[in-house]
This record gives C-alpha cells, sequence and structure tokens, in this order.
C-alpha cells in the first residue's frame, strides 16, 4: 500500500473512531436524560393515580354511614390502564383488595417514616415494579395508604426501542461519517499526492537532463588525460568541456528559478516600466544568436506599453521567447517581435517562421522538461524554458498563449496588465 493511501486509511480510522466516542457520549448522554426523563412520567403517572384514590376514597366516605364499607367501594370502581391499586391500613393491613403481596408491606414501612414514598421492588428474578405510596384521612378522621404499581417493563420497552432507533441512526450516521471521511480525505490528499509525483517527476528528470553533461565532462576528461597530447588538443578539449559545463550551468540556474519560484522565494518587485523598452532591449541581445544561426529578427511596431512588474523578470521571459523562436527556426527564416497597448494590456508578440508545434505537443509545451521530438534533433536544451515563461507571466498577472503548425511557424502572444495612467 503506498504511503498517501495509508495515510488516508489511518486519518478516516481516526475520523470515524472520534465520531464514534462523540456518539458514545452523546448517546450515553440523551439515555440518562431521557431515562430521567422517562422515569419521572412514570412517577407522575402513579403519583396522580394514588391522589385519584384518594379523592374516591373520600367521595366515598361522605356518601355513607358506613365508611368502612365504601371505602372499599372506592378502590373496585376506579380504573386506571396498567395500574394495580391497593388500600391498605397504615399497619399494612390489607384493605381492598382482600390481600395484598409482600412488597405492598414494604412500602407501607417506607411510607410510615415519610408519609410518602416512591420505590422500586423486585418481585420476580429480573422483573421489578415501580411503586407509589402515600398516606391520606378521609373525612371521617380513618388513616389509610393508598399505593399504585406499574410493571417497569413498560420502561424497558421504550428503553429498548429508544437504545434501537439511536443505535440504527448511529450505525448509518457512522457509514456515511466513514464514506465522507474517506473521500474527504481522498479529495484533500490529491493535491499532495500531485505534488509528491511532480517532484517524483521533477528529480527524475532533473537527474536525467544533469546526468548529460557531466557524463560528457567525465568522458571528456578521461579521454584527455589517457595520453599525453599536444597544447591545441588540450585547448580544444577545454573549450568543449567549458561548452558542456555552461550548458550544465544553464540547466541548474533554470533548475533554481523554478525551485524558488515553487516555494516563493523568488521576489517579484513592481515598479513602472515600459515594455516595449524591455522588449527592444531583449531583442537586442537576440540578435546576436539570430545573425549566428542566420536567422532574421525583425523588430516590428512598438507602442508605449507601461506596466507594473519586474524589470529583470520580464526581460527574461521575452529572452526566452525569442531564444526559442531562433532556435527552432531554420537558416533563412525570420523572427518577428511586436509590442502593442491595448484598453486594458500590453502584449507582446513573437513570431517566427520555424518548424512549429505539432497539435500532440500542444498541450505540454509548458510541463518541465517536455522536449518534442522535432526540438531534441533542432536545438540543446532541457525544457525548462516555457515552464519559466509560465511562471513569470502568472507572477505579473498575465498569461501566454501559444499557437503553432507543423512546418508554418509559431506565435507566442504575451499579455500584461496595462498600468494606470500617471
Amino acid at each position: 500500500m503506498r504511503p498517501l493511501a495509508r495515510i488516508r486509511l489511518g486519518l478516516t480510522a481516526w475520523y470515524a473512531a472520534t465520531f464514534s466516542l462523540i456518539l458514545l457520549l452523546l448517546g450515553g448522554g440523551l439515555f440518562v436524560v431521557i431515562r430521567s426523563q422517562i422515569t419521572a412520567e412514570l412517577d407522575a403517572s402513579l403519583r396522580t393515580a394514588t391522589q385519584q384514590l384518594m379523592r374516591a376514597a373520600d367521595i366515598r366516605e361522605m356518601e355513607s354511614v358506613s365508611a368502612h364499607g365504601r371505602v372499599v367501594d372506592a378502590v373496585d370502581e376506579l380504573h386506571i390502564p396498567d395500574r394495580m391499586l391497593f388500600l391498605v391500613t397504615p399497619s399494612g393491613q390489607p384493605v381492598r383488595p382482600a390481600a395484598a403481596p409482600a412488597w405492598v408491606q414494604t412500602a407501607v414501612q417506607r411510607v410510615a417514616a415519610s408519609g410518602e414514598a416512591t420505590l422500586n421492588v423486585h418481585v420476580r428474578h429480573e422483573h421489578r415494579l415501580r411503586v407509589h405510596a402515600a398516606r391520606f384521612t378521609v373525612r371521617g378522621g380513618t388513616p389509610y395508604v393508598a399505593v399504585a404499581a406499574a410493571d417497569r417493563v413498560e420502561l424497558e420497552d421504550r428503553y429498548a426501542s429508544l437504545i434501537g432507533a439511536f443505535g440504527g441512526a448511529a450505525l448509518a450516521a457512522l457509514l456515511l461519517v466513514a464514506l465522507g471521511g474517506w473521500v474527504l480525505m481522498r479529495k484533500s490528499s490529491a493535491p499532495v499526492e500531485e505534488s509528491i509525483a511532480q517532484m517524483r517527476r521533477f528529480m527524475a528528470d532533473a537527474a536525467h537532463e544533469l546526468r548529460t553533461p557531466i557524463a560528457v565532462l567525465r568522458t571528456r576528461a578521461e579521454v584527455a588525460l589517457q595520453r599525453r597530447r599536444d597544447p591545441d588538443t588540450y585547448a580544444e578539449t577545454l573549450r568543449r568541456v567549458e561548452a558542456e559545463a555552461g550548458r550544465l550551468g544553464d540547466i541548474v540556474n533554470d533548475l533554481l528559478t523554478l525551485a524558488h519560484a515553487d516555494a516563493g522565494q523568488r521576489p517579484v518587485t513592481h515598479e513602472r516600466l515600459y515594455l516595449d523598452d524591455v522588449a527592444l532591449d531583449a531583442a537586442d541581445a537576440a540578435h546576436v544568436l539570430a545573425r549566428q544561426r542566420d536567422v532574421t529578427l525583425e523588430v516590428g511596431t512598438f507602442e508605449e506599453s507601461p506596466v507594473i512588474g519586474d524589470r529583470a523578470l520580464v526581460r527574461q521571459l521575452i529572452m526566452l521567447v525569442l531564444d526559442n523562436a531562433v532556435k527552432f527556426t531554420p537558416a533563412g527564416g525570420r523572427v518577428r517581435v511586436d509590442v502593442s497597448a491595448g484598453s486594458s494590456s500590453s502584449t507582446v508578440v513573437v513570431a517566427d517562421t520555424g518548424i512549429g508545434i505539432t497539435p500532440e505537443q500542444m498541450p505540454h509545451i509548458f510541463d518541465r522538461f517536455y522536449r518534442g521530438e522535432n526540438s531534441r534533433e533542432h536545438a540543446a536544451g532541457a525544457g525548462l524554458g516555457l515552464s519559466i515563461a509560465l511562471w513569470i507571466t502568472s507572477a505579473h498577472g498575465g498569461a501566454i498563449d501559444v499557437t503553432s503548425a507543423p512546418g508554418q511557424g509559431t506565435t507566442v502572444v504575451m499579455r500584461f496588465p496595462l498600468a494606470a495612467p500617471v
């Protein structure tokens, strides 16, 4: 498994575990709160049942001279669903029903101390009742104890239903969180994975590009040292070594430029400059290379074009484009540079009559170290120039566009935001 995949899996597991702990704590808290509410509701209903029994007994006491007999009728006539009712004397003797279970005596004993009591009693194995008992005196002065009881299976059924509903919802939420966490981790780690892959490609391509000039340098030095040679041969060898060292230095400088750009360590100054002046300076420098290759470098329309940017970087950009245009234009060809100013942007256009770029190569021309087959045959280089050009235009808030056709030349358009008038 790849390291990033393991990291994604680990983060997803931690995310799911953390969410599970939160659900567990939340569920436990909710269960405690809801259980207390349900128990309170049951106690309230039992308290209401005893109060109804007390009122009924008092009414029967008022309706009859024979108090004892009518109080018995109060228990028989009062019917509350799912509730057991008992009327007993303060000493524990059952009044109605005629017999009472032992736990009624326990409730009466608790009432004797406080006048009212609510308790849980066990009647069978794993079977419990919730009981409420209250002492009262009818109008005739006779004391009684009213007892109401309910089976706690009512509570347990509600608990089971509550736990089942919450457990199902929690499981569904956990699955959704795990799936969402995995998707989120994949999306969030995708740029990192792409950066790592790009870094690996960059390092592999850099090693490949550096290996060739280093191998050439080593080979020339080894050949020159194999036997004694005349001074002219040594001089020629040193010239070739110098050329390869220069090529190696160019590659290293380009690599450093891109590395600093990626790390944000290359500061970009913002000063007012004129794009036409910078382009003219770059064209003058490119004339030397053009004459060496028998290519005509034409300076076309030059309009005053003020922009805000880094003079050194803008000049480097134009030089990179002109250098490519001259390198890939056969002898006798032409390269033309124009500068124009629009309503909101300044534009530098470099057009050549060179070998052109195939449609298959166009999507990759700004990739680092990319060189098409035609470019490998016509000029040496590491394939970093257009990558640097793209960075420079982006750093200035501009854009660079390339249009080309095989055998018909290439046109590069560089646009910069026009500076505000002074």
